[in-house]
């Protein structure tokens, strides 16, 4: 189905589909198109065309007529060309497709140039899921024991070993391994999409955007590399020569979490590999498997064994002994900021070096809605952000913040969009929302789910299992740890104490003054991410300077940063600063 008004591209279609001899139907808006329609079927009756036509409420449409009136006039547009005798035919006619042409658009791999961006897959045709559903069937996950003190101990000693060695590689032998493995990865596409999705209990959406995103790191940081550790020259008197050389700083202890057990893991071992460093890695304790596998690939790329080393086990001791360790000359980690905070103290309680802290951790992340903003685009990108991944997103959705004049609609559009979700197993495709990663998760979601019910808040709605039970039961599902979409409606801002790592929605209405809200969003002291809702382009520009925060999106949802556009990572109690896949992480690790 192709819904135009253009006559150029109408004769593109019509001209492919006799070349593909494929049926089509062509649909144009009723009041719009009849001329060149009436033409075209004039010489093709056979042709089928659908006119259709928008139905509803005054409201709805007023909306709808001006935004197809802004399109339609829009100095771009073929509507608007069509009638100004200064375009030529021949620009007006212009394919998108020859590199000949000015107006050519990259193709997907090329968006990203000079790098090549990830490769992903539609989930929708079914020869390209088949390949993914095929590969869940001979994945098998085998949790590995946990790693002794004295193993973790011995990984250390022996990455210090390897270090010099490996620091002495030229960068561009490091960079070409790192590209190595972002190959391997992309050929293995369906095998890690499966394992995420069986020991991670990710959506197979989810599951290859995060495959994607751990090549884009690879791709990425071996670009990176590339510029921030080429020796640099320093200006100086004459018979004087200064050259600035950067050089990694020794064992790199990455610890990773959960809930990106491929994406997180692969780019904190790449940079810290890419940039002359040896690595003693620990992925989750609930997701070993993964970060194993991803281990293994790195070595077959051409990382040496003796420069990076996996640890499995539990945070409060493997980790704790990784961290404590005298040869560690510097600490990557992503989870809560109590850990952070942890990890922190016993680094600053060590004698020898002042070891460095990369930390990037959650927050209560807001989002700031005001009047002028267009319910159905604000729904669309809250039940995105704090319900996709089942809310155990760093960057998850926790507040929103809504004006009291347009709250009421917004909040029932909500409720009626969380009962669409399907709530159940991730290995089927139809599922929107998966089970929490393990035991203590699922408690301590639930945990808040019943405190903010008791505390007798108007509770807006929960989202429905798999089966659409209306039973509220069924929304805390305990023998397959499925927690449905909730939301309530707290009070104040200041009312949001802590951030809560499940599809659990907090809304608070507001009038008066936004930048009041941006004030008191800044008072929770957290700094990720932030979402701004508003068809006024000045106030969004004054908001999100105003802002503490890592990363602010204005009218699209809060999720799914994107390696080397959108740099991630926050301030305050949200983070130490350098953002992943951005250009200052590097410089970090020299």
């Amino acid at each position: 189905q192709f819904a135009t008004h253009n006559a150029g591209t109408i004769a593109a279609i019509m001209q492919m589909g006799k070349r593909f001899d494929a049926p089509f139907e062509l649909q144009r808006l009723h009041g719009m198109g009849s001329g060149v329609y009436r033409e075209l079927l004039s010489t093709s009756p056979q042709q089928t065309l659908r006119v259709y036509a928008p139905v509803g409420s005054h409201s709805d449409l007023l909306a709808y007529l001006v935004r197809r009136l802004l399109e339609n006039g829009a100095n771009s547009s073929f509507v608007h060309q069509l009638a100004d005798d200064d375009v030529p035919v021949e620009t007006l006619l212009a394919s998108p497709l020859y590199a000949t042409q000015a107006r050519q658009f990259p193709l997907p791999q090329d968006i990203l140039a000079p790098r090549q961006n990830s490769a992903g897959v539609d989930l929708t045709v079914e020869s390209m899921r088949a390949p993914l559903l095929a590969a869940l069937n001979g994945v098998v996950v085998s949790r590995p024991a946990d790693a002794s003190i004295d193993q973790a101990n011995a990984a250390m000693q022996a990455a210090y070993a390897a270090f010099t060695t490996w620091r002495d590689v030229p960068v561009r032998e490091r960079a070409a391994a790192l590209r190595r493995a972002a190959d391997a990865l992309q050929a293995q596409l369906p095998r890690f999409c499966a394992l995420l999705v069986k020991e991670a209990f990710k959506t197979w959406g989810d599951a290859v955007s995060e495959v994607r995103e751990a090549i884009d790191f690879l791709r990425y940081y071996a670009d990176e590399a590339e510029r921030v550790c080429a020796p640099i020259a320093l200006p100086g008197p004459t018979g004087e020569r200064n050259t600035l050389y950067p050089r990694g700083r020794g064992v790199w202890v990455c610890i990773s979490p959960w809930n990106f057990p491929l994406a997180i893991f692969m780019g904190q071992v790449a940079a810290a590999l890419v940039t002359g460093n040896t690595v003693v890695a620990k992925p989750a304790e609930q997701t070993p498997v993964v970060g194993l596998e991803a281990i293994k690939l790195l070595h077959a790329a051409g990382i040496p064994r003796a420069a990076l080393h996996g640890i499995t086990g539990l945070g409060e001791t493997v980790g704790a002994a990784l961290v404590a360790h005298p040869r560690v000359a510097g600490v990557v980690f992503t989870g809560s900021t109590q850990v952070a905070k942890i990890i922190q103290r016993s680094l600053a309680n060590k004698d020898g070096p002042i070891v460095p802290l990369i930390a990037e951790t959650g927050g209560i992340n807001a989002m700031l809605v005001d009047s002028t903003a267009l319910p159905e685009h604000v729904v669309d990108a809250v039940v995105q952000s704090a319900f996709r991944s089942a809310g155990q997103r760093c960057s998850a959705l926790r507040l929103l913040c809504v004006h009291e004049e347009i709250a009421d609609n917004i909040v029932e559009m909500l409720h009626g969009a969380m009962k669409e979700l399907t709530v159940g197993d991730t290995a089927l495709l139809s599922t929107d929302v998966g089970p929490l990663t393990d035991d203590e998760a699922f408690a301590g979601i639930k945990a808040h789910v019943e405190q903010l019910t008791a505390r007798r808040e108007r509770t807006v709605g929960a989202g429905s299992p798999a089966m659409k039970a209306s039973a509220e039961r069924s929304v805390v599902d305990e023998a397959n740890h499925t927690i449905g979409p909730h939301v309530f409606e707290v009070n104040s801002i200041a009312d949001v104490k802590q951030e809560i790592f499940g599809p659990v929605l907090q809304v608070v209405r507001w009038s008066g003054d936004p930048s009041a809200v941006i004030d008191q969003i800044n008072a929770l002291g957290f700094g990720l991410t932030l979402g701004i809702q508003t068809r006024i382009d000045s106030r969004a520009e004054a908001l999100a300077q105003q802002s503490h925060v890592g990363n602010v999106y204005i009218n699209r949802n809060i999720i799914g940063a994107v390696v080397g556009v959108q740099p991630f990572g926050g301030e305050g109690s949200s983070g130490t600063g350098p953002k992943a896949g951005g250009p200052f992480y590097l410089p970090r690790f020299i």
